[in-house]
C-alpha cells in the first residue's frame, strides 16, 4: 500500500507559509491536493474579527478543499509556545475564549478534527495544579468538538525542542486521553499521532503503532532527522504508514513537514500527483 492509497492532508502552518494565509489553500489545491489542515492561524488573538474568519472560510471553500483539522489557540505557534490551556492566568482565559470561536470556525467547513496542545510547564507552578487546569479545559475543548460531532486530539511533541512540555512521549499523550475521556463521559478524545515527535523521542514507533493504533484520530509526519519531506531523511514512512492501515486506522495524514529552501510546491516530489487528491 504505502503511500499509494493515503488520504494526505497539507498543514498549511508549515508548508506554502511563503505566501500569505489566504493564498495557501489554492496553492494546496494547484499542486493537487484536496484537503488542508491549520495551526490556529492568528497567534495573537483567540477571537480574531469575523471578517477575519470569513475570509479564511471562503479562501478555503474557493479552493475547493476540505479542511480536516484545526488546532485551538496554542500561544506563539511556531514560536516559544506550546500550547495555552494548562497555563494558569491570562493564557487559560484565551484558550478558554478560543474554544467556541475554533469549534464555530471548525463546524462551518465540515472539519471534524480540533487538536489542543496541551501547554509548556510554568516555573514556580505545581505540575500538578497545571495539570488539574489542563483537564479541566480539556473537557471544555471536548464537549464543544462533541457538539460538532468531532474529535478532541492530543498530541505528543518531542523533547528535544520542546523540553518544557510534559507530554514527549505516546503513553502520556494516550493517559491524557483516557482522563479526558474518563472525566467527560463522550469518548472523543483521541491521540494525535505524530511520527516525527516521536521518533525524535526514540520512541519504538512500530510498538507504538501496535499498542495506540485504536486510540488514534489522526497521524502527522515528517522524515527525521531534518523534519523534511518523506524521502530526506531515515524513517520508514511508507512501512509504518502500511502498518498503521493494517492495525485498522484509516484516517487523515497530516503533511506537516519544511519544504526547506524550495518554494513549497516543489517539496512534493515523493508523491505523483494522481495520488495527492483525497479518496
Amino acid at each position: 500500500m504505502g503511500f499509494a492509497e493515503q488520504r494526505f492532508t497539507v498543514n498549511l502552518s508549515i508548508l506554502f507559509t511563503e505566501l500569505p494565509l489566504l493564498e495557501r489553500p489554492a496553492a494546496a489545491a494547484a499542486a493537487g491536493f484536496t484537503a488542508v489542515e491549520l495551526w490556529w492561524p492568528w497567534v495573537d488573538s483567540p477571537t480574531p474579527e469575523r471578517a477575519e474568519l470569513d475570509a479564511l472560510r471562503k479562501a478555503i471553500e474557493g479552493a475547493g478543499v476540505r479542511l480536516t483539522g484545526l488546532n485551538f489557540y496554542a500561544g506563539q505557534l511556531p514560536g516559544p509556545d506550546r500550547g495555552a490551556l494548562s497555563v494558569p492566568g491570562a493564557e487559560s482565559e484565551r484558550f478558554r475564549a478560543n474554544i467556541d470561536v475554533a469549534a464555530g470556525f471548525a463546524r462551518t467547513l465540515g472539519c471534524r478534527s480540533l487538536n489542543a496542545l496541551y501547554g509548556n510547564r510554568v516555573d514556580g507552578v505545581d505540575p500538578a495544579e497545571q495539570d488539574a487546569l489542563a483537564l479541566e479545559n480539556l473537557v471544555r475543548a471536548a464537549e464543544a468538538a462533541d457538539r460538532n460531532g468531532a474529535a478532541l486530539l492530543i498530541e505528543a511533541l518531542n523533547e528535544p525542542e520542546s523540553p518544557r512540555y510534559p507530554l514527549v512521549s505516546a503513553p502520556a499523550a494516550v493517559a491524557v486521553v483516557d482522563k479526558v475521556n474518563e472525566t467527560s463521559g463522550l469518548g472523543n478524545a483521541r491521540f494525535l499521532m505524530d511520527l516525527y515527535h516521536l521518533s525524535m523521542n526514540g520512541e519504538d514507533l512500530p510498538s507504538v503503532i501496535e499498542r495506540y493504533a485504536a486510540k488514534t484520530g489522526h497521524v502527522q509526519i515528517a522524515d527525521n532527522p531534518g523534519r523534511g519531506a518523506p524521502g530526506t531523511g531515515s524513517l520508514p514512512l511508507e512501512d509504518l504508514l502500511d502498518q498503521l492501515h493494517k492495525a485498522g486506522y484509516d484516517g487523515w495524514v497530516g503533511l506537516e513537514y519544511k519544504a526547506g529552501a524550495s518554494p513549497s510546491a516543489e517539496a512534493f516530489g515523493w508523491l505523483p500527483v494522481e495520488q495527492r487528491a483525497a479518496r
